[in-house]
C-alpha cells in the first residue's frame, strides 16, 4: 500500500509503543459540544488519519474515509469519553469500522503488489525510508501477500500497532474489544505473519 511495508520487525516483533501525550483532554467538553469547535479535533488528527488510510486503501478513498470518521464522530460525539487523554483512538476505530466496506480493495491491492511487485496504491512522491529498506530486500511482495492472508480482524489489530502506532489499550478502546483479544490476535497475526515471510521469532 502506499507506505504500509514497514520494517519486518516491526510489523512481527516490535513491543508495544510508547503512550501518546495527552492532547484532547483538556478540550474535550467544550470541542465536543460544538460544531465549529469540533474542528481542533480535525486539525490535530486529520493528518494521522489519513495517512493510515492511504496505507490501506489508498490515498483517493482516504479523502473520503477521513471526511466519513470526522463526519460520525460528530454525530456521535456523546460516545466518546472525555477522560481519555486522547480522542485519536476513539477516532481510528471510526475510520477502521468505515474502512470494512473496503475490505476487497485493501485485499485485491496487496494481491496485485504480491504478483507484480507494483503497489497499485503507491503514489508519486511517496517517501518512506523503511518501504525502500523492504522493496530493496525483496521482501514487499511476499509481506503483501502475507497481509493478504490474514483475516480481516487480525489484520485491523495489527495495522493499528505497526502502522498507527497504538498501545494494546488504545486499539483495545478503539475496536471495542478486550485488550486481551488485541494481544491473543497481534499475536496470531504476527505468527502467521512469520510463517508465510519464513522470519525467525
Amino acid at each position: 500500500m502506499t507506505t504500509i511495508h514497514a520494517d519486518i520487525p516491526g510489523l512481527v516483533a516490535r513491543g508495544s509503543p510508547r503512550p501518546r501525550e495527552a492532547t484532547d483532554t483538556d478540550d474535550a467538553e467544550h470541542v465536543l459540544g460544538d460544531a465549529d469547535r469540533f474542528t481542533v479535533l480535525f486539525d490535530r488528527h486529520a493528518a494521522a488519519l489519513h495517512r493510515y488510510a492511504a496505507r490501506r486503501v489508498g490515498p483517493d478513498l482516504a479523502d473520503d474515509l477521513v471526511s466519513q470518521t470526522f463526519l460520525t464522530a460528530f454525530a456521535n460525539r456523546h460516545r466518546y469519553d472525555p477522560r481519555r487523554p486522547s480522542a485519536l483512538p476513539w477516532l481510528y476505530g471510526i475510520c477502521t469500522n468505515l474502512m470494512r466496506r473496503h475490505r476487497r480493495t485493501e485485499a485485491r491491492a496487496y494481491k496485485a503488489l504480491a504478483k507484480t511487485g507494483v503497489d497499485p496504491l503507491r503514489t508519486a512522491d511517496a517517501t518512506d525510508r523503511s518501504l525502500d529498506r523492504v522493496e530493496a530486500q525483496g521482501m514487499s511482495r511476499r509481506l503483501a501477500d502475507a497481509l493478504a492472508s490474514l483475516k480481516a480482524n487480525q489484520r485491523d489489530v495489527l495495522l493499528l500497532f505497526a502502522v498507527a502506532e497504538l498501545t494494546y489499550p488504545e486499539i483495545a478502546a478503539a475496536l471495542r474489544i478486550p485488550e486481551g483479544t488485541v494481544r491473543s490476535r497481534l499475536s496470531r497475526a504476527r505468527t502467521h505473519l512469520r510463517k508465510r515471510l519464513g522470519t525467525t521469532p
